[in-house]
């Protein structure tokens, strides 16, 4: 975010999530649980899963190179079952859908630099040498984001939080047959407004939900109303100036694949920050993580957390970058938007010391080679409290407020 945002008397910013039977999230959800599947018994495996949907049709592509075999079609039947597409009224459903796979191996030519980092070579070491992060370079080159802020108790902007919980609770009423005629698919949008960068108020929310055909729109409107906005949206951010647009256009019974092609990593907004955070560009889902798109990302979230958390700044966004092949990042960069409580310089120092951004020491010290990734494909990869997710824990807070030289007056930090 930039100066308008911290410096506005009064600024609108908006950010949506979407339910685990939409389309694009389907597709993220099967990517993720063939990586798990194969993580899961070849934690070395190298995967890179896409997956596309339409009426009727499920496609899963990519490259994967592993010692282990996993049932593919189960996996995608499972996933699309566990999703709620379990009737054939739907349009789609888990049974009578096609399946294809088509897969091969990873390039030879990515794998050289992955397998043997250019800091390897030149020190004549080995993929084997486990004492050596530089062992493994990054499997491609790109630029990660990592964000954090205290707008929330899980240092994530307020917009994507109530978003992802109001289409949880979409989820959470039509599984537990609260309101037994909604269908899978689903979409939420919350505004905020900000003043100065402190959120003040919701000015919008907007609520989508795919439902069975017969229900009144009048009746739709009330029940999502009482039973999903009301108890997710804070009384006290809600005022006579709240707006509320419950399917907006008065039907919403065909949904999910029927309605709308799914991909893979079309939802990279969904999946981070809603747009508060600049972007890199690379998405997560069926990704391994020698993938930099994913472990990098992870690590940049990691990072920004526990800055955040220590108390030097109220918000702060994190860059880091790659090359194919080299196991140290091209760059690393910060900014806290005004927020910092000791200088930008000092803070970027104890993110370089305290982190170690080469992949190898990524994936070791938050123990990414095991099946974590599944539940991570729907309602965001940041912030859930209800996951055990190593990225998002803050055990470096101690000792970065230390070294810092932070001390708590009056609730608020300051340096000493």
């Amino acid at each position: 975010m930039g100066h308008t945002f911290m410096t506005s008397p009064s600024y609108l910013f908006t950010s949506e999530s979407v339910t685990e039977g939409h389309p694009d999230k389907l597709c993220d959800q099967i990517s993720d649980a063939v990586l798990d599947a194969i993580i899961g018994r070849d934690a070395a495996a190298r995967v890179a899963c896409e997956t596309c949907t339409t009426t009727g049709l499920i496609v899963v592509m990519g490259e994967i190179t592993c010692d282990c075999y996993v049932d593919i079609p189960k996996i995608i039947r499972d996933t699309i079952r566990d999703a709620g597409y379990t009737r054939s009224e739907y349009g789609f459903d888990f049974e009578s859908c096609g399946v294809a796979v088509s897969l091969k191996e990873q390039s030879k030519d990515i794998a050289i630099g992955v397998d043997h980092s250019i800091e390897a070579k030149e020190k004549g070491m080995t993929y084997n040498n486990n004492a050596n992060f530089d062992k493994i370079g990054a499997g491609d080159q790109g630029m990660m984001v990592g964000f954090a802020c205290n707008e929330t108790p899980e240092l994530m902007p307020l917009p994507i939080s109530l978003a992802h919980k109001l289409c949880r609770r979409m989820a959470e009423v039509r599984k537990e047959g609260t309101l037994p005629y909604l269908r899978p698919d689903g979409k939420s949008q919350v505004t905020i407004e900000y003043c100065r960068g402190i959120p003040q108020r919701v000015d919008t929310v907007v609520v989508s939900a795919q439902h069975d055909p017969g229900i009144s729109h009048e009746v739709i409107k009330n029940d999502l109303m009482e039973n999903i906005i009301l108890p997710v949206v804070p009384k006290a951010l809600r005022d006579k100036r709240t707006k509320y647009y419950i399917n907006p256009t008065g039907r919403f019974v065909v949904g999910g694949p029927v309605a709308d092609t799914g991909l893979t990593g079309r939802k990279i907004l969904v999946d981070t920050y809603g747009g508060m955070a600049r972007h890199g560009g690379g998405c997560f889902s069926g990704k391994d993580p020698t993938k930099v798109d994913r472990s990098g990302a992870y690590a940049a979230r990691y990072i920004a957390k526990n800055l955040v958390a220590a108390g030097l700044a109220e918000r702060l966004e994190i860059q880091v970058s790659y090359a194919i092949g080299v196991a140290h990042p091209v760059s690393l960069s910060i900014e806290t938007f005004g927020t910092a409580k000791v200088d930008d310089e000092v803070i970027l120092e104890l993110a370089k010391k305290h982190f170690d951004l080469r992949p190898a020491a990524i994936i070791e010290h938050l123990q990414l080679r095991r099946p974590i990734y599944k539940p991570t494909a729907c309602y965001g990869h940041f912030g859930r409290e209800d996951l055990s997710l190593p990225w998002e824990k803050t055990d470096k807070v101690a000792a970065l407020r230390a070294e810092a030289g932070l001390k708590v007056i009056g609730g608020r930090e300051a340096a000493s």
